[in-house]
Parts: C-alpha cells; structure tokens; sequence
C-alpha cells in the first residue's frame, strides 16, 4: 500500500494543479456575470416593476434559480463529475443573461422573470466551483484550496461592476436599456467560463478522487469517520447554518444599498463602486481566510464571520446617508463577513461527507443557502418600504449572531 500511494500522490498533486488553474480562469470570467445582477438586478426591476418594495424580487428571482441549479449541478457532478456540471451550469446562466436583455428591450416583465430566474444558475455554478477546488486536496489544505478558486472570481466581480457605465452607453447605442447592459457582460462571461471548463477541466477532480479513493486506500483524501456518515450530521447542519446565516444578512443588505443610494441622490456609478468594493471583500480575502481555517480550525473562521456581520449591521446603520465612504466599509465589512462564513462552512462541510455522496450533499447545502438568499432578498425590499434602510442592517447584525448558539450547540454534541 506504500508503494501504491508513492505512485499516486505526486500524480493526484499535479493534477490538483492544474485542476486549481483551470478553474481560477472561468472564476475570473463568471466573476463579472455574477456581478451584473447584483449591481444593476434591483435597478432595473424597480424600473420594470415600478416601486421600491419590488425591488428585492430580482435578487429572490436569480437566488431562487440559483437554488434550483444547485441541486440540478450537485446531481449532475455527483454522476457525471464535475466537468459537465459545471460546464452546464455556467450555459444556462448565459441564457438567462441573453433572456434579462430581451425582456428589457421588450419591456415584457413576465420574460424579465422568468430570465432572472434562470440567470441565477451562473450564481449556483460559481459557488458549487468552490468545491470542485477541494475534491483532491488533502485535509489540511482544504481552505486554502477552496480560497483559490474564490479568490479568482475577485477580478471579473470587481472589473463587472465598474462596467456598469460603459456597458449602459453601449447597450443605448444597440437600442437597448442602459441597465440591461451588465447582462450583455454576462451572457458573455457565463458563457466563456462555460466553455473554459468543458474544454479544459481534464481530469474531472471529483472521478480522479473518487479512484484514487479507490486504487490507494483513500490517500488522495481520508474520508469521514464512519459515525458521521449520515447526510445531515451536526457537522454538516453547522456548516449549512452558518452559510444560510451569512447568505441571508448578506444579500437581504446588499440589495437594498443601490435603491438606499439612489433614493439619496447618488448615481449608478457610486453605487457601483460601493457594489464592487463590497464584492472584492466578498473574494479577495479568501487566502487568508482559507489559511485561518486550516491553522486555528474552520469553527473559529465562522466566529469571526459572526462578528464581522454584527459589524457590518452596525456599521451599515450608523452610516450618514450621503456618505459614499461610510456605505462602502460598511459593505466590506458585510463581504468579509460573508467570505468567513463561506469559507469555514464549506471546511466543515467537506471534512464531513464521503465521496460516495460529496456532491449531492454540497448540492443539497447550497440549495438550503440559496433560499435563505432568496428570502434575503425578497424581505429586504419590503422591510425597506415599511421602515428603513438602517432598521434593515440593524436586524441583519442580529441576525448574524445566531452563529454563536450554533457553534456552542456542536462543541456539545461533537
């Protein structure tokens, strides 16, 4: 068996390499999709719609889509690896771009919804990318391989938003709404990642672990102890509840801070570099906090991120309204919160399911997330509408620490 596992490791090592590089490449192009609808997503409904208490529905729309292709891409990889899970994934983003614009130029709000929904694919498919990063990493470098592949999206998310501008000017002069024109982006940055994976994503991370798994004893990555095989273990339920916690404060905020800005006087340009500021906090962060989690341990990462969101809230409440400044750390503070929830969950998640059943699991989790984001997003327009922007972040920051029961729970039970 020792000779087996000389033979394996160094393979499985360069593989994971090259696997990591591939997928930082389509994290850079799906990074300015996904920026597209969070930027201009809210906006454009507002128009379309009319009224601020619809203006969450974009987000709960494409976060709800993103909850359904979780599924959809977890089952997918789960059967056929991850290449075609993600390759496809990221195609039907696109699509849902490509039908945001036709519904725009149409002003038809039935095609608007129907689009944003399937737009949300893109959003699924960049998060479910995360896990593909660690299929072949060894256990205690899992948060730094999942950290790669979220740090990637970092330049596409934040070039994306600072597009918003350019890319308005140019869908006006093809006779398309300005605001529609982000989507342009993304049909063409879904599109590209999508096509980057297929043609690019040899060997399929999770079929070479699964058989390295096979052929070497587990060498490529020990599986779990055989008392947490059960799907939904109190390791899986704490990493899901710390990410559904982040998602839910993160996207209920970030959605309403462009409708808060430009109630308040400030243009599509200011809440554009607020969005991308908050979205570079989202990814750029992700090495260190992928190094916390394997140093001190992912439980004390998803502290942290309680804490950060707690600030966030506050922040993001106490911030002068017309004070761009005060909006944008606010926001980063809420990115940051959100990538050490992100991070340390997916640790503890992934340290807790066997391959057998790795992707359908992180699909299933991701699904969970989603309609967290979705009801984020759906409630934060009402709340909005019925109190204010700063009674929004305040409940968000106490809604960030019910982490900390959470992960007093597990030490107990564990």
């Amino acid at each position: 068996m020792t000779a087996q596992r000389a033979l394996v490791t160094p393979d499985l090592a360069a593989s994971q390499r090259r696997i990591l590089a591939v997928l930082v490449a389509a994290q850079i192009l799906s990074g300015a999709g996904l920026a597209a609808g969070i930027t201009v997503g809210a906006l454009l409904a507002q128009d379309m719609l009319g009224g601020t208490g619809l203006a969450g529905v974009p987000s709960a729309l494409f976060t709800i889509g993103s909850a359904a292709a979780a599924v959809s891409v977890g089952r997918i990889s789960q059967r056929f690896g991850r290449r075609p899970g993600l390759a496809l994934g990221y195609g039907t983003g696109a699509l849902g771009s490509v039908g945001v614009v036709a519904a725009a130029v149409a002003d038809n709000v039935v095609l608007l919804l129907i689009s944003l929904f399937v737009y949300g694919a893109g959003t699924a498919t960049n998060l479910q990318a995360r896990y593909a990063g660690a299929d072949l990493a060894a256990p205690a470098h899992r948060g730094r391989a999942v950290s790669t592949v979220l740090v990637a999206t970092t330049v596409g998310a934040v070039v994306g938003p600072n597009l918003v501008t350019v890319m308005g000017d140019f869908a006006e002069g093809l006779g398309i709404p300005a605001l529609a024109g982000p989507f342009i982006l993304a049909a063409i940055a879904y599109a590209a990642a999508g096509a980057v994976l297929w043609v690019m994503l040899r060997p399929d991370p999770l079929l070479l672990a699964r058989a390295a798994a096979d052929t070497a004893d587990h060498a490529a990555g020990p599986d779990i102890e055989p008392s947490s095989a059960r799907t939904w273990n109190p390791s899986v339920v704490l990493g899901t509840t710390v990410m559904v916690v982040t998602q839910l404060v993160m996207v209920g905020v970030m959605t309403m801070t462009p409708i808060h800005m430009q109630h308040h006087g400030h243009g599509t340009g200011a809440a554009g570099l607020v969005i991308a500021i908050h979205v570079a906090a989202m990814y750029l962060p992700s090495p260190l906090s992928g190094r916390l989690a394997d140093r001190f341990g992912p439980r004390v990462v998803a502290a942290a991120a309680a804490v950060t969101m707690l600030a966030a809230g506050v922040t993001a409440a106490a911030a002068p309204v017309h004070s761009v400044p005060a909006l944008a750390v606010a926001l980063a503070l809420l990115g940051l919160g959100w990538n050490f929830g992100l991070i340390s969950g997916t640790a503890i998640i992934t340290d807790a399911v066997p391959l057998a059943t790795r992707a359908r699991t992180q699909g299933t989790v991701d699904l969970t997330i989603a309609i967290a984001g979705a009801g984020g997003g759906l409630s934060s327009g009402v709340m909005v509408a019925a109190t204010s922007y700063g009674w929004l972040a305040l409940l968000g920051a106490a809604i960030s620490l019910l982490i900390v029961p959470a992960l007093a729970l597990h030490a107990r039970r564990v």
